[in-house]
């Protein structure tokens, strides 16, 4: 009697353990829907006129910084990029980059991840959803190294160089997982942070303006690396 009831608590056990897990896990990669800029921005992607492109350029606040179309120099790309997304959210809004039926897809996140003290596994494995997904639609995707944050970021709110520069190694882990998976799987994959960063691994202060988001000439550095693999694809 003893043992089935024991048997019985552990099955339970497991059954609780095991919803609140997927409870925590829902809860956390629903987060996105918290950020105001959401909502906001994905009812201007209805209301662009703009049914097709060629290239998107998919991610946050940091691929939001400029006019890629003006950068470019090109009228077949647009811009799917929401200031404070995190990956989740990318995922959640696919369709409107699919809808486009673009050719190819640049994908930069993480970084916003990376501040909510979300997992780099985790982080990962939502990122390869959406590689998975534009795979599946045919889309060629590029994956865009996530930038570091530079050593004085959110000095005035409590931020220290010790703590920005954990938060820099947990890029640098994701970084490794991304670039890697894009070596086995035949991905082009864009070091953009590398040419943005200081030997001591922080953003470079000189191309920032607020310790995350880019001035002119990093993105004028950035364009040259989308350039060469849109000329890799003849496009």
């Amino acid at each position: 009697m003893s043992n089935k009831i024991n048997q019985t608590t552990f099955i339970c056990l497991i059954i609780v353990f095991t919803s609140y897990i997927f409870g925590q896990t829902k809860n956390n990669n629903e987060t996105y829907k918290q950020n105001p800029n959401y909502n906001l921005q994905l009812e201007m992607f209805d209301i662009y006129k703009t049914k097709q492109a060629d290239i998107v350029m998919l991610g946050n606040s940091i691929t939001a910084g400029t006019n890629w179309s003006e950068l470019l120099g090109r009228n077949n790309i647009v811009t799917r990029a929401i200031p404070g997304d995190i990956l989740p959210g990318f995922y959640a809004r696919i369709d409107y980059v699919i809808r486009l039926k673009p050719k190819i897809v640049f994908i930069m996140g993480g970084l916003n991840d990376i501040f909510n003290w979300t997992p780099v596994e985790e982080i990962y494995y939502n990122y390869l959803k959406i590689i998975s997904t534009l795979q599946s639609k045919g889309i060629i995707p590029v994956i865009q190294s996530t930038t570091y944050a530079a050593k004085d970021y959110g000095k005035n709110s409590g931020g220290t160089p010790e703590i920005i520069s954990g938060r820099n190694r947990e890029v640098d882990k994701l970084n490794k997982l991304l670039s890697e998976y894009a070596k086995k799987n035949n991905i082009d994959y864009v070091d953009i942070n590398s040419k943005l960063s200081t030997q001591d691994k922080f953003l470079r202060p000189d191309l920032t303006w607020d310790g995350i988001h880019l001035k002119a000439e990093a993105y004028k550095i950035w364009a040259e690396e989308i350039e060469k693999i849109l000329n890799k694809y003849k496009m």
